[in-house]
């Protein structure tokens, strides 16, 4: 992934709906260079989908919890389809791959604890999860 493809993702993650012919007026490409970046960042892995954040689902300013997951996947569990599951899940902010002894970190936003204890079953039962390690953000610099 180079200095481009590092802005096109920047601007797709804060419009996942902006036009190829948009990226690439903001890249400096035309649209079909920037179609093609994009759908290599797809093909890659770098982007893994598209979704609507509802304001139903969202939290608004301090109302909702921000926690960081450490996962680590059961033997079995295939990284893709953990992956597939992660992208399915409203809550998840992002998904990185990591070192050390989890396989994965989340960044998740709930409304409650009650939510994020939904969202902890559903992350062990459906996303083949064997071990997890919560964290709550206290404050951010935002």
């Amino acid at each position: 992934m180079d200095a481009l493809d590092e802005q096109i993702v920047n601007i797709l993650s804060r419009d996942g709906r902006a036009s190829f012919s948009e990226v690439g007026r903001q890249v400096g490409l035309s649209t079909n260079a920037a179609a093609a970046r994009v759908r290599k960042l797809e093909s890659a892995g770098v982007i893994l989908g598209y979704r609507a954040v509802l304001a139903a689902e969202a939290p608004s300013g301090d109302t909702g919890i921000e926690t960081f997951i450490d996962v680590r996947l059961r033997p079995e569990q295939d990284s893709e389809a953990f992956l597939g599951w992660v992208s399915s899940e409203p809550a998840v902010r992002d998904a990185v791959h990591v070192t050390g002894p989890y396989d994965y970190l989340l960044r998740v936003v709930v409304r409650d604890t009650t939510e994020l204890d939904r969202f902890l079953r559903r992350l062990k039962a459906g996303g083949g999860v064997s071990q997890s390690q919560t964290r709550l953000a206290l404050r951010s610099p935002r």
